[in-house]
């Protein structure tokens, strides 16, 4: 007799059928990564401003015909993630889908493993093309480019204070790293 728990693991379909039945609320600082529901770290002062700067940055930069989302969810094959901050053009109504992403951005401070490796994975996994970690414990912000299937991007490199940052889909739009960071 094994006294291990059991895992359920939930779809994306019956994790959303559950939303819309009132099981969970915006209330609840949960996601669905790689069918379970994992609970959200608690926010920063640094997260919050860091967050807002990348939101005010891109709202002024870009035109109507991409979105900004702020901490809202990614539908993917086995993941709900909520990013910080997600680039998209929207091609149907609702919550955008993997091909529809531009960018996406996490903000991390103890959050910093789980970002590296389970969030990395599974953007790489849906083809998000390019995939900031604005890292504010050590004060610099990392660049992944070409996802890959095995869940790794074949580009990554490190930008620090003093440097710029081009985002692929976005030809003209530079951001200098001070002006993200706190």
């Amino acid at each position: 007799m094994s006294l291990g728990f059991v895992h359920h693991k939930l779809s994306v379909d019956k994790y959303e059928r559950m939303i819309r039945a009132g099981f969970f609320t915006e209330n609840d600082r949960i996601e669905l990564i790689r069918g379970e529901l994992l609970d959200k770290m608690p926010i920063g002062d640094a997260h919050v401003e860091v967050v807002n700067r990348l939101n005010r940055k891109f709202a002024n930069l870009l035109d109507e015909a991409i979105t900004v989302s702020i901490q809202n969810p990614l539908m993917l094959s086995d993941s709900e993630p909520e990013p910080d901050v997600a680039l998209y053009t929207l091609r149907a109504p609702g919550k955008a889908r993997a091909s529809d992403v531009h960018l996406v951005i996490e903000v991390a401070d103890s959050s910093l493993d789980f970002y590296r490796t389970v969030k990395l994975a599974i953007y790489a996994e849906a083809g998000i093309p390019e995939y900031w970690i604005v890292n504010v414990l050590d004060e610099v912000i990392e660049i992944h480019r070409q996802p890959q299937l095995d869940g790794s991007y074949s580009l990554s490199s490190t930008l620090k204070r003093g440097d710029v940052l081009m985002p692929l889909a976005l030809p003209g739009v530079t951001l200098k790293v001070d002006e993200i960071l706190p």
